[in-house]
């Protein structure tokens, strides 16, 4: 089994910047990709971001050039910077660990962005 653990979140003004953190609990290697998803209220989870083993990277079009995500292999850990944060990325941002046969999430964490 794996645990991610996510941190980070908060509340923040408009324009305003947060990097989320996730932790995984065994090496990051295991996994094809980590990514971020996020969830608003009413709404289906969405992707955000994720990145490769090898570091490929890809972004929703919502978030680009706003938000970068990288990996920090030597700590198991995935974080996501976000600046330029708009009111619309006001969600609960989870984090995704994909191997061959299984997903994993994080239990999520709470970002709100006021206008």
């Amino acid at each position: 089994q794996v645990q991610l653990v996510e941190s980070g979140g908060g509340l923040v003004q408009a324009g305003g910047s947060l990097r989320l953190s996730c932790t995984a609990s065994r090496s990051i290697f295991d996994f094809n990709t980590m990514g971020w998803y996020l969830q608003a209220p009413g709404k289906q989870r969405e992707l955000v971001a994720y990145i490769t083993r090898s570091g490929w990277r890809s972004y929703a079009d919502s978030v680009k050039g706003r938000f970068a995500i990288s990996r920090d292999n030597a700590k198991n850990t995935v974080n996501l910077e976000m600046s330029n944060l708009k009111p619309d990325d006001t969600a609960v941002y989870y984090c995704n660990a994909k191997a061959n046969l299984a997903d994993y999430w994080g239990q999520g964490t709470q970002v709100t962005v006021s206008s």
